[in-house]
Parts: structure tokens; sequence; C-alpha cells
């Protein structure tokens, strides 16, 4: 088992928890953990857009497949940049049926993007130290999940983390993947009954690395409740060496509450019931860390028996995040101004989840703002489901609303939903161009606590912030 950490940095959002993050935290004894949300997107828009520190195409050169990296660079490598054009768009995550068979596969085109970005991000995060990196992943994305995980694990990724739903399948997947074997995953589709079995497959053994032997990462499940917490020890395939339990101060998206009650705000109210019993996770004989707040003192969180802290709002607003640096700035200085308002919105995410937004001028929070055409291009955040056919369908509550009523969604649950997708990609300066001179609006998503930036310059680091929670 890879050594274990005090402190954790959270994976946080899209290209958020970067590379050059995740390294310094590392280098540093922790645990520096990237975001693998939405990666395969990231990478292939850096290489449009030049590459210009060289940083992606040095990580590719150490890829033991150069095949899969000339294809990859030859379909988004512009070595001068797009210069304002749009975005080529990755291939969506679309299902190709195999004949008779309800198990399908992804495009291959795909598969090698997500695969050669998982591993290059993972790459570079370790290099020039001995620390230990983690990836973190949403179960709610699962068509991502094996391509992702086996780029990480050919680059040596020590640690994975996956919340947003039931991790259940993880542990074996990591099992079959380290060595090489094709794997299945079971796929979440609405409407259909237990009987349809719907799952995506992937096949290691036609990158031709079979020859190469992988270590087995650890793998922590990032819970809200004891209650999950015991079920995936229970009843998953493969061992789980740890838990996150995240409470909903947390930033991204956070579980619902039990209740139904929102506040005078419209915010969801979070009360007793949504409080994970930590003797009951202490019980179940593995390690756990307390996520959810900077300033959760790590003596507090030791004494209450965890082995340490996730925290991911201090370092996302360090310099060394991928947050976009003018972004950064407002942020902190309106932090410090106190007037910063971090709401956790119950129906902006098309997941469903509550998510926390900071309200920010210029973003997608900002009503002043026009309304952006509803379109679904990125799609990481559809809802598969079976339709009339028995096919699986692809539908989203930010897609144009027509297009969602017509695929069986209704119209109630498409009010006030926002394109998390192209909102969190425009956040790190990726944002899409859109036709008419009108470019996608970020999104800034963090956690409740502030606090900390009371003891901090404006344009602290990654070691700052480390030191800080380790002091508290």
């Amino acid at each position: 088992m890879a050594p274990r950490p005090t402190i954790i940095q959270g994976g946080m959002g899209i290209g958020i928890s970067g590379w050059r993050l995740a390294r310094k935290v590392s280098a540093a004894g922790q645990l520096g953990v990237v975001s693998g949300t939405g990666i395969w997107v990231l990478a292939a828009r850096m290489l449009q857009d030049g590459d210009t520190d060289g940083h992606l195409r040095r990580a590719f050169a150490a890829f033991p497949n150069q095949e899969i990296v000339r294809e990859v660079l030859e379909r988004y490598y512009q070595p001068g940049g797009r210069t304002g054009r749009p975005y080529r768009a990755a291939p969506m995550l679309n299902l190709k049926k195999a004949q008779n068979s309800q198990q399908a596969t992804l495009d291959p085109r795909l598969e090698n993007l997500m695969v050669l970005a998982s591993f290059a991000e993972v790459w570079l995060a370790k290099a020039g130290h001995d620390g230990v990196v983690g990836i973190n992943l949403l179960e709610k994305i699962q068509l991502m999940q094996m391509p992702v995980l086996y780029g990480a694990l050919l680059a040596g990724v020590d640690y994975v983390l996956v919340g947003a739903g039931m991790p259940i399948q993880i542990p074996e997947v990591l099992d079959l993947l380290a060595a090489h074997q094709p794997a299945a995953y079971r796929l979440h589709v609405e409407g259909a009954a237990p009987e349809y079995a719907y799952s995506v497959s992937f096949n290691p053994t036609r990158f031709g690395l079979t020859h190469l032997s992988l270590s087995r990462a650890s793998f922590l499940a990032v819970i809200s409740t004891d209650i999950v917490a015991t079920i995936l020890a229970n009843r998953a395939k493969g061992s789980i060496e740890g838990f996150v339990v995240e409470r909903p101060t947390a930033g991204g998206h956070n579980a619902p509450p039990r209740g139904k009650e929102v506040d005078a705000s419209g915010q969801p109210v979070y009360g007793d019931k949504d409080r994970p019993n930590l003797s009951k996770i202490a019980a179940l004989g593995r390690p756990f860390w307390l996520a959810g707040s900077t300033s959760d003192q790590l003596s507090e969180a030791r004494a209450l028996g965890a082995a340490g802290v996730q925290v991911g709002t201090i370092f996302a607003l360090s310099q060394d995040s991928g947050l976009d640096p003018t972004l950064r700035a407002r942020v902190i200085a309106k932090a410090r101004a106190g007037e910063l308002v971090i709401r956790t919105d119950g129906r902006i995410s098309p997941t469903g989840y509550p998510f926390k937004c900071a309200e920010l001028e210029g973003t997608i929070t900002d009503l002043e703002m026009p309304l952006r055409r509803q379109l679904c291009d990125i799609g990481a955040l559809r809802t598969l489901y079976r339709n009339a056919d028995g096919q699986v369908g692809y539908r989203c509550p930010a897609e144009p609303l027509d297009h969602f009523i017509r695929k069986g969604g209704r119209e109630e649950d498409a009010l006030g939903r926002a394109c998390l997708c192209n909102g969190l990609t425009a956040t790190m300066g990726l944002g899409q161009v859109r036709p008419g001179g009108i470019d996608e609006l970020p999104l800034v998503t963090l956690g409740d606590d502030l606090g900390f930036l009371t003891a901090m310059p404006d344009d602290y680091t990654a070691e700052d912030a480390l030191a800080y929670v380790a002091a508290h």
C-alpha cells in the first residue's frame, strides 16, 4: 500500500487541481491529487492552443505506445495555436453498441485521448520527486472511468479517489486494469428494468502494453454517510484502502440532504441526519480523512479518529492551481472585502446534486450577463436512459429544452440548470468560443470556509497552504 498521507489536497473541478499543484503537494510529503474529470477535453484544447510550454508533449514522449501519441497529435496539435478559432471538439461520451449485446464500447479515438491525457497529467505530477500522487474521478461520469484509470495506472498513480455516487465497481476494475485484463463497467441507465444490464467494456490489450508491470493503486472512496461506507466495505469486490468523509461545507458537488427543507434563500438545509457517524466508519477498520472545511483543524480531526484531512478551497485559491489567475484575484479581493457569497445551489447542476457556486460578476451566476444558447457539446454530465427502442440514449437538463423533453425529460427538471461542463472548463481559461463573439462563461466553485485568507498573502503558494493546514 502507498504511504499514508496526513493531508490530502482535494481533486477539484475541471483542471483546477492540475499537475503543477499536485506535484508541489506531493513533493512536500503529502498527497497531491489531479482531477480526472474532463481531462481529455483539457488535453485536446491545450494541444490546439499550441502546448506553448511543451509539457504535454514532454509527457507524451514518455508514453510507451508512440503510435497512440501520433494519432492524438495529428488530430489536435496546432503548433501556432487556434488564432481565436473555436476549439475542435473531442468525441462525445457515446457508446458504440456491440451487435446482439447490451455491452458496448467507446470510440477508440476517445479512449486513446483519455488514456494519453490521464497518463500525461499523472506523469507530470510525479516528475522530479518520490512522493505519492492521486487522481480524483466522479462516479457520475461512468463512461470515463476505465480509460482514465488505465492511463493513470500506466503513469504509476498511487491513489485513486472516487465520489459523487456509489463507486462500488472501482476496486475490482483497478485489480483488472493493473493486470492489463479486459473489464466491464455496469452502467446506471434510467428507465431500464433490472434484466437490462447495460455496461461499457474496455480492453487494455489493444494498447500493446501488457509486457509492463503495473502497481494497483490504493483506493479511497469519497463518501458522505456511514451507510455508504458500510455498503462499500461489505459488498465491493477488491480492496478499499480508506474513506474520505466529505461534509456539505465542501466545494463542488455535495451529497443531497436527506430532507427536502430549504432556507429563506432557497439553499438546501442539512441537519443531524446528514452527519456521518464517524465511530461506525472507524469500526470498518480502514483509515478515513475528514473533508469539507479548511479550518477543520488537523488536530481536531485526528482526535476524532481520522488519519488526517482533505482540503480543497485553500489550494484552489493558491497561485499553483489551474484557476484562471484573473478570476482567482477577483475572488480573493471580494472575499477579503467581505462581499463574496458562496451559495449551495440545489438546481444549477445537471446531476441533480447541490453544487456550491461563488457569486461573481462575469460568471454564470451573474444574472446581468446574457444567457448562453443552450447546447450540449461536451456531454460529460449527461444521464443515460433507455429509449423506446431499448437503446441507450443521452439527455441533459441543461441541453435545449425541446431536445430534453423529446427524450423523456420533464420541463420542471430543466429549470435553473446550467452547463457545468463548459462553465468549469472556462474557469481555467479554456472556454469554448461561440459564434457572435460570446464565449462560455466560467463558474467558480469553492467551499464555505474562506477564513484562512486572513492569514495568507494574495499570491500564496501550495507550500503556504500546506503550512497553514498543518498548523491548524
